[in-house]
């Protein structure tokens, strides 16, 4: 028996925007005070250091929950299953459905429920839910979903991960250039006549002592905004340096209950969170076997699409899968590993045999 991803899908939303469509923003340093430098000069930094060059925002008449059903769409066609036949459906995100022009959080009821309702799926032994696990949620929500189906539970699950990151930043924090909007979708089944592929090993860690607070909810930069409105923010280089450090451990704890040799690998997949950050990440794994990881190891959609957070590696993983992505593929029987990192602070990882 063999647990595996039989269908992916994602919904990346039609509106771009680049980074010098913030040249006009007024950005302000953490204490209210105006950097003493142009925003040119900002923005330039902060493509060196994130890559990012460009991110995708909802239409304003799209919630994170109707970019769920799309990416869920997709992902049933492309699996060729009865969404009636689901079990599970589990949604990853953040906020919720955060409606345009407004930063209230509405998750009631639940993303999961109102994506089984927009599929129009009516029976009631399919079972929804949220997770909430920061940007590892999706990766956390497929290790779920292959414990249910390794506990007799289940024999299909949806897992998504959405999220409308662009309706919960502050416009005077340098950081709001990072987020963006998106989703991706997995259909996760049991598969009794393949055996030694599919999902062979995972690795979950939270590390909540000083860590937790790194990403957190604060009142905005600009004291004259009265509000009171809370949006998300940040201690970059603390979550950079924590990241550098412990998901290498996390993924070779990973790879090593799996059997597979780091040699074997074909890709590595991590959250689209930092270029710069997921490079060194990539290269301290490999240093933990004394060796340099090869050029084409790691897929990237962040100079592209940004972080969407939770959606950012079953999109990715999306687009390789289906040869969407430049100088990317993979193909069937190919070890590749999934990893990520979050609020919280969580970090999660699987390997996978395509």
């Amino acid at each position: 028996m063999s647990i595996r991803i039989t269908g992916t899908g994602s919904c990346i939303p039609k509106i771009i925007k680049k980074n010098s469509d913030f040249l006009s923003n007024t950005f302000l340093n953490s204490d209210g005070t105006i950097f003493n430098v142009s925003n040119d000069i900002i923005i330039k930094k902060f493509n060196s250091i994130t890559g990012i060059e460009e991110r995708r925002y909802a239409k304003n008449d799209q919630n994170a929950s109707d970019l769920a059903v799309i990416a869920a769409k997709n992902a049933i066609k492309d699996s060729k299953i009865n969404p009636e036949t689901l079990d599970y459906i589990i949604v990853a995100h953040n906020f919720g459905d955060v409606k345009f022009g407004t930063k209230q959080s509405d998750s009631l009821p639940s993303l999961a429920n109102r994506v089984k309702y927009n599929l129009g799926i009516n029976n009631p032994d399919c079972v929804c839910y949220d997770l909430i696990n920061g940007c590892p949620g999706w990766v956390e929500g497929v290790i779920q979903a292959q414990a249910y189906i390794k506990a007799g539970m289940a024999k299909k699950c949806l897992v998504i991960g959405t999220e409308t990151l662009s309706r919960t930043y502050d416009i005077n924090d340098r950081d709001s250039m990072i987020y963006s909007d998106g989703a991706g979708a997995t259909i996760i089944e049991k598969k009794s006549k393949i055996s030694n592929s599919g999902i062979l090993s995972h690795k979950s860690c939270s590390y909540s002592s000083e860590e937790t607070f790194y990403l957190f909810f604060g009142e905005s930069y600009n004291s004259n905004n009265k509000s009171k409105e809370k949006y998300i923010k940040m201690y970059g280089h603390k979550i950079y340096e924590f990241a550098i450090t412990h998901v290498p451990l996390a993924l070779k704890s990973c790879l090593d209950e799996s059997g597979k040799s780091i040699n074997d690998v074909k890709k590595v997949f991590l959250h689209q969170a930092n270029e710069k950050m997921d490079e060194a990440i990539v290269s301290r794994f490999y240093k933990l076997f004394n060796l340099t990881p090869p050029s084409s190891v790691m897929p990237m959609s962040i100079r592209k699409l940004g972080n969407n957070s939770v959606a950012t590696i079953p999109t990715l993983y999306d687009l390789v899968k289906k040869n969407k992505l430049k100088n990317h593929k993979i193909k069937k029987g190919d070890i590749i590993l999934f990893g990520s990192v979050g609020a919280g602070m969580n970090i999660n990882a699987i390997t996978y045999q395509v």
